[in-house]
């Protein structure tokens, strides 16, 4: 039962131990177990999955955007977003 809720949660984008009154490990099990990824690749996927969304209101710059998504240096999530998905967000921005 608790795991059906947990899983819930996950589609709903609640993402984070705490949120889910869980213990670090036991987030990290169920993660490892739903997704076959590790709770750290889980909840990286998710911000960048966030952050392509986020990427085309040009009404933000990247840095604004780095830091809504909790980035302390938008240098750190252009590399991760090049990284992820294969452009910088400037790139990517521009695709379309």
């Amino acid at each position: 039962m608790r795991y059906t809720k947990i899983r819930y949660e996950l589609e709903r984008g609640i993402d984070k131990p705490d949120q889910l009154n869980l213990s670090p490990n036991y987030f990290g099990d169920l993660i490892k177990k739903e997704t076959g990824k590790s709770a750290q690749e889980y909840i990286q996927l998710k911000t960048m999955d966030i952050a392509k969304e986020k990427i085309f209101d040009v009404s933000k710059s990247v840095s604004e955007i780095a830091y809504e998504l909790g980035f302390k240096y938008p240098q750190h999530f252009s590399r991760s977003f090049k990284q992820h998905v294969g452009y910088t967000p400037n790139e990517y921005r521009n695709l379309n």
